[in-house]
Order: C-alpha cells, then structure tokens, then sequence
C-alpha cells in the first residue's frame, strides 16, 4: 500500500510545503510530457502517476482548507 503512506505523509505536511509539492509535481509532469512528445520517454505510466499524485495534492489541501 504505496499510496496509502503517501496520502499519510502528505496529510502531515503544512499547507506551504502542500504548496510546494505541487509545483514540484507540475514541473514533472510537464517535463514528462515534453521528453513524450520528443520521444525521450521509457516509462510513460509515470505521467498517469504524477498526475494522480497531483490529484492527490490537491485533495489534501482542499480537506485542509475546509476543516
């Protein structure tokens, strides 16, 4: 259970390094797709799990804003 500790992790973080985490994830997802697009990549599951890592991101920091 990888992401069950990931989602944990990121549930014990501040809201700034949250903050932090998704620009980092952004900037990869954004190389990941370029080194796609010039046929660079070897692994291109890892774009379906940065951006499910986005996704996850940004559900903790929702859950945190509305407690």
């Amino acid at each position: 259970m990888k992401t069950n500790k990931y989602v944990e992790d990121l549930k014990n973080k501040s809201e700034a390094e949250l903050a932090k985490e998704l620009v980092d994830a952004k900037k990869e997802l954004f190389n990941l797709r370029f080194q796609n697009a010039t046929n660079q990549l070897d692994n291109t599951a890892r774009i379906k799990e940065v951006r499910r890592n986005i996704a996850r991101i940004q559900t903790v920091i929702t859950e945190k804003a509305n407690a």
